[in-house]
């Protein structure tokens, strides 16, 4: 039985065991896959026990994705530009093939939701790992510019500048976001983990259409619930569609076929997974 694993610390309350399942499920296929909680200073070490032992690909969650980035023999495109790893797969010769599928999981849930990404004008909150992932796959889905709002101006800056040859990519400080009309906008922050908002002006989110929040609960997120409060009009996602769209690229990275995520989405509402 071909084995595979999701890696993080804290890992408990991960998910990925179930939704992998429910993917292997589709194809009437057995595999393995469990949550390891790697130590904080033993990343690599579990790692190499887990490949060691036959493992043929691991997920990769908080705090270690740059970790695996350094660890990996060979590099996607994407995971190059993300500067991050969230999916190892064990390829020929004992190497390591590191991507990112993060970017991948949020546009195809945009997609799947209807969002019209081609031309859009993107507010990014946030200039973390999370922002940096995402950056590539929404250019490359044709928006016409994104905007990066961070805390830090200059974080914000420096991320922008590493994707400005790529597309119309800016940065700034959560007080000084231009006045376009932005029609999507997107919380890569963790506010909503600890029930805040980002400390933006409303201005900037009336006249979106969509507003999409990274992090997901049962119940309708901070971020999200502000929105509302500004744009009663504008459609709000969280980030389930995104988890369990990056997890079905992963998917696919290991075993070449594509789970249907709209599927796996319903029974995760249902409470069947």
């Amino acid at each position: 039985m071909d084995k595979y694993a999701v890696f993080g610390h804290p890992i408990k309350h991960s998910k990925s065991p179930m939704i992998h399942q429910a993917f292997a499920r589709q194809y009437g296929e057995l595999i393995s896959y469990e949550a390891i909680l790697a130590p904080l200073d033993g990343f690599k070490e579990s790692i190499d026990a887990f490949f060691a032992a036959g493992g043929k690909g691991a997920n990769v969650t908080l705090p270690f994705k740059e970790e695996a980035f350094s660890l990996a023999d060979k590099l996607t495109e994407r995971a190059k530009l993300a500067g991050a790893v969230n999916t190892l797969k064990r390829i020929d010769a004992g190497l390591l093939l590191g991507d990112n599928t993060d970017g991948a999981g949020l546009v195809a849930d945009l997609l799947r939701q209807g969002a019209q990404l081609e031309n859009a004008k993107i507010l990014l909150l946030g200039a973390g790992g999370a922002a940096r992932g995402c950056i590539f796959p929404l250019i490359q889905a044709g928006v016409s510019s994104i905007e990066i709002a961070n805390r830090t101006q200059s974080k914000a800056q420096t991320l922008a500048q590493a994707f400005s040859q790529y597309g119309d990519v800016i940065g700034c400080g959560l007080d000084n976001i231009s006045n376009a009309d932005f029609s999507i906008v997107i919380n890569s922050t963790s506010s909503s983990v600890s029930g805040d908002t980002p400390n933006i002006d409303p201005v900037h989110i009336q006249a979106c259409v969509l507003a999409y929040d990274m992090f997901y609960s049962d119940q309708q997120t901070s971020f999200l619930d502000w929105v509302a409060t500004y744009n009663s009009s504008a459609k709000l996602l969280d980030g389930l569609g995104m988890l369990i769209g990056q997890a079905a690229e992963a998917y696919y990275v290991w075993r070449d076929k594509h789970p249907d995520v709209t599927q796996v989405i319903h029974e995760f509402k249902q409470g069947s997974i």
